[in-house]
């Protein structure tokens, strides 16, 4: 079992995605070596660069070993994790641990000590980094802040946590077999039923750069966080259309009442009764939509089996 007061003394994977970022995955495979030595096992996934294409002799280069997975298209930062994780979980299942971070400098190699100690406990399958501080927009800290609302609301679960976490080898097997890990990594966890535990710590400058994740991307990210719960979003938006519907209803047997009483004002009836029904129709059409979704969600998601059509090679370096 792996502990906080051995770890530079054992094997350890580290899974980066890079997209575009070889300055700062340089730096950061630098320090990782500074902090570590040769003991981690790096596995780079190139998520389809093109200007700077990342080579295996970033590895050598830095004195550690591992691999640099090349992949055929460009899949996004979530399913590069993905392929990671089963390239590691299919290739070293019984490595100590297994820690996912990015590339650019946030997410701290000093800060993997910490990270992976709580996992000397049997009790701990994954152990998540829980931001202490964010240098961010005003704009993307009120995203956040909605988004964390939202998917409170639509899942009865809380999500603080992001990318950057340790897993423990039955975590992993666990992870690589689910297929919510190819649509949102943090999701996935959550709804793995592993054992998990927070752990907060600062987040670090970036070293190069700048992030290729605009505001777009991340409403879409924040997307796929709900997509993986979408059976409990859709109970809870159904039940939510069921009592709008039921009120509309309501309301609607109560204008007639009040027409049918002489009590409504000319005109009135008629505007009442078209905006409930409009109401109605609405409501009806947003469960609809939500069922198709979760089907489409259900129905397209990718087998974990499927990771090696994505990769167009694979590059090794040491042991």
């Amino acid at each position: 079992m792996m502990t906080s007061t051995n770890l530079t003394d054992q094997r350890f994977a580290v899974v980066m995605p890079v997209y575009e970022d070889k300055e700062a995955s340089t730096r950061l495979l630098n320090e990782l070596f500074a902090e570590y030595g040769n003991r981690p096992y790096v596995v780079i996934v190139d998520d389809g660069s093109l200007h700077q294409p990342v080579q295996s002799t970033v590895l050598s280069d830095a004195g550690l070993s591992g691999v640099v997975i090349k992949l055929k298209r460009n899949v996004g930062h979530q399913r590069a994790i993905a392929i990671g994780l089963n390239y590691v979980a299919d290739h070293h299942p019984d490595i100590g641990c297994t820690v996912v971070m990015d590339s650019d400098g946030e997410d701290t190699p000093q800060s993997i000590r910490q990270l992976v100690a709580p996992l000397s406990n049997s009790n701990v399958d994954v152990v998540v980094a829980q931001r202490k501080s964010r240098v961010e927009t005003l704009r993307f800290k009120a995203f956040y802040l909605v988004y964390k609302a939202l998917f409170q609301l639509l899942t009865g679960r809380k999500i603080s946590f992001g990318n950057f976490m340790a897993i423990a080898p039955i975590g992993l097997k666990r992870l690589a077999a689910m297929q919510e890990l190819w649509m949102h990594v943090a999701g996935c966890v959550l709804s793995s039923k592993l054992r998990i535990q927070t752990l907060a710590l600062d987040r670090g400058p970036r070293y190069a750069g700048k992030s290729k994740m605009n505001f777009v991307g991340l409403a879409l990210h924040g997307f796929r966080a709900l997509m993986v719960f979408a059976e409990d979003v859709l109970v809870r938006v159904g039940m939510m259309c069921a009592l709008v519907a039921g009120l509309t209803i309501s309301a609607s047997f109560l204008a007639i009442g009040l027409k049918l009483a002489n009590f409504a004002t000319p005109g009135w009836f008629s505007v009442a009764l078209g905006i409930l029904l409009l109401v109605l129709l609405q409501t009806g059409a947003l469960t609809l939509m939500t069922l198709m979704l979760t089907g489409v969600v259900r129905a397209g998601a990718p087998n974990q089996i499927d990771y090696r059509a994505y990769i167009d090679g694979v590059e090794h370096v040491g042991q």
